[in-house]
């Protein structure tokens, strides 16, 4: 069974940072382009970071270039996103997703969530003062 278990999300203030995991089992994650996603009340999904399958390409939103950085340690088989300088518009509940295909197609700045095939259920990052 191919699963996706995500964790570290919490209750920050604004400037804060947290660092989500993402772990998979039944399946190698290295040989996914893995992505994170994130939903907040009332707001469509979005995507926010994805890295290729090869390591060699990465993308970010642009409302979070230069504050979260998606990293991948194949021997834990899981996928990092380090948050920093967090606002109060990135509250939501984040996704760990991963799909099979050419990383070109898939992890691209506008990630297609229906490219995904295996998700997480979540975990929820807060933003408050």
């Amino acid at each position: 069974q191919l699963q996706l278990v995500e964790s570290g999300g919490d209750l920050v203030q604004p400037g804060g940072s947290l660092k989500l995991s993402c772990t998979a089992s039944g399946f190698s994650s290295t040989y996914y382009t893995m992505a994170w996603f994130r939903q907040a009340p009332g707001k469509e999904r979005e995507g926010v970071s994805c890295a290729g399958s090869g390591g060699l390409i990465t993308n970010y939103v642009d409302s979070v270039k230069d504050r979260f950085t998606i990293s991948r340690d194949s021997a834990k088989n899981t996928v990092y996103l380090q948050m920093s300088s967090l606002k109060l518009d990135d509250p939501a509940v984040y996704y760990c997703a991963a799909g099979w295909g050419p990383p070109s197609s898939l992890c691209t700045e506008a990630v297609d969530s229906d490219r995904f095939d295996v998700w997480g259920q979540g975990t929820q990052v807060t933003v408050s003062s």
